[in-house]
């Protein structure tokens, strides 16, 4: 579900002012809290000991003597406690002497207009052990902390706190000590410290109110300043931008958004993107315009190029003598290699492999100057080692791109099985002889055509007996590249022509082809793949590998 940017904005904000408001107001309480707690507990320490110095030493012996609240001194003493109490508003206050395991009171102050109950006195002289008096094990350590201070006539440097079922209390104890420093009875001063919490209570509450309202106050301005801002001019180019797109029309669309800040910036950027939009659909649709008519031509300058090749098979179906076979696969619309095959008369038969440097257009046109050159030389009647020299010097000739092409050429003399071939700078052919494997014929190489003038090359001669076979070729081949980055190379060449089930020539190529295929898988062809066959006829044979 999609959420709108100003809802967005709005939960955003809650969220950040509740965070806020919590936070101001626990930190109020938490400085309230430990302000007040410091306060009181100051308050009782300073408490006790005031009282703790002002009883007389000899005043305290006679109290906690036999029969001490039978005279005239503890009469004044519990008046002048109770005075204490009741101006000071001390929850309990207590003249008492401590013990290991209890505590004895002698004067348990009562002052009725506080709210004190007679009944709840505890009278003069009663000793309560600490488990009757303790309130939870809590309570029970801090009566064992009094006796241990009562012991060493010192008094707990911090108010213990108890809060339990009796009440949330402060208490300090303060000892009243004779004049060998011994403690002889302890001032014991509580406070009731509930309506302190009522009152930490009341600023906690109080906080969050006013935090949540000003926060909330600011969020409501806060929102129709981001609506007015931010959320309505964006909106507005949503919109505008939801709108170009439904209608797929840009052509002199513009928005106006007057922000003064990036969001204009952002509109001013969207209309310089929605003119040069504008001006890259028209150049598009130029430019497809242009590719289409390329397109066409390539298309056109493909065909006329399969045209230029022989492309008829068979090829010579009146001529029993041998079997003719060949392909070519670009790796782009026109390519660079060619084959050729001819009859120069009836009795010689001319075969052409070559591979044009580059792909493309430049290829094809020197393709087809190459082709048309050496098949002209070779209807003249010359040998290959001439045939080669003459267009040489031809394909020099105002070779300003600097190509070349690498050539084989056999001439075949069909009535004795006897080729003259020559090699400028070309792949070497495989020669398979009849029931045998196919084999390269490392001939000697020339230099390549159109690469410098007046070159010399030579030629050789081989005999093809019925049943023999050759397998002329381009570099596309062996360089066909897998996924892995691995060449198709000449030794997998041979393994295929030699593993190959075939009946004719034709079947030999696709064969191969088929090896290719199978060994480059679907990475990309890069260069051209051109392959000829030539097969001796052996009418009584068969070949099956």
């Amino acid at each position: 579900m999609k959420i709108k940017l100003l809802p967005k904005f709005v939960i955003s904000l809650v969220t950040l002012g509740v965070v806020l408001t919590l936070s101001i107001s626990l930190f109020s309480y938490t400085s309230s809290k430990k302000y007040y707690e410091n306060a009181y507990a100051e308050r009782v320490l300073i408490g006790s000991k005031t009282i703790a110095e002002m009883l007389s030493e000899e005043d305290i012996k006679t109290i906690i003597a036999a029969d001490g609240d039978q005279t005239e001194t503890y009469r004044e003493m519990y008046e002048l406690m109770n005075k204490l109490k009741e101006d000071n508003e001390v929850t309990y206050l207590s003249l008492v002497v401590p013990d290991e395991d209890s505590v004895t009171f002698y004067i348990d102050t009562c002052v009725e207009s506080m709210g004190d109950l007679p009944e709840n006195q505890i009278p003069y002289a009663s000793d309560i052990l600490y488990t009757d008096a303790a309130n939870g094990d809590d309570d029970l350590q801090n009566y064992h902390v009094i006796w241990d201070y009562y012991s060493k006539n010192e008094a707990p440097p911090m108010p213990l706190v108890t809060d339990n079922s009796y009440g949330y209390n402060y208490t300090a104890v303060c000892p009243i000590l004779d004049e060998n420093g011994k403690a002889i009875a302890e001032i014991q001063y509580i406070l009731d410290m509930k309506q302190v919490r009522q009152h930490l209570n009341s600023i906690l509450y109080m906080m969050f109110g006013i935090s949540f309202g000003i926060i909330a106050v600011g969020i409501v301005f806060y929102i129709l300043f981001v609506r007015k801002a931010v959320t309505n001019p964006l909106g507005k180019l949503a919109q505008f931008t939801q709108d170009i797109t439904l209608s797929s029309e840009f052509h002199k669309k513009s928005i106006s958004i007057n922000t003064g800040d990036e969001i204009e910036e952002l509109g001013n950027s969207f209309n310089y993107m929605l003119e040069k939009l504008d001006e890259y659909l028209d150049n598009l649709q130029k430019v497809t315009a242009e590719k289409e008519r390329i397109g066409a031509e390539l298309d056109v300058a493909a065909k006329i190029q399969a045209d230029m090749l022989p492309c008829i098979f068979p090829a010579f179906p009146e001529r029993k003598e041998f079997d003719i076979f060949a392909s070519m696969t670009p790796a782009k619309e026109v390519g660079g290699d060619f084959y050729d095959f001819f009859l120069v008369d009836n009795n010689h038969l001319a075969i052409v492999m070559a591979d044009v440097s580059g792909k493309g257009v430049p290829a094809a046109l020197f393709m087809m100057i190459s082709k048309t050159l050496i098949k002209s030389a070779a209807q003249t009647g010359m040998s290959p080692k001439y045939i080669l020299e003459k267009v040489n010097n031809q394909l020099c000739e105002n070779n300003e791109a600097g190509m070349f092409v690498t050539v084989w050429i056999g001439l075949l003399e069909i009535s004795t099985g006897k080729m003259i071939c020559a090699n400028a700078g070309h792949e070497y052919p495989a020669i398979r002889r009849k029931n045998g494997q196919f084999e390269l014929l490392k001939d000697r190489h020339g230099f390549v055509l159109a690469g410098m003038e007046d070159m010399k090359y030579t030629e050789y001669e081989i005999t093809l007996e019925p049943g023999d076979m050759i397998f002329v070729y381009t570099d596309g081949v062996a360089e066909a590249t897998n996924a892995e980055n691995e060449l198709f190379g000449t030794e997998r060449m041979l393994e295929g022509l030699n593993s190959a089930t075939y009946e004719d020539c034709k079947d030999l190529l696709q064969a191969v082809h088929k090896e290719i295929d199978g060994f480059v898988g679907d990475s990309p062809q890069f260069d051209d793949i051109t392959m000829l066959s030539l097969r001796i006829s052996d009418i009584d044979c068969i070949v099956e590998n």
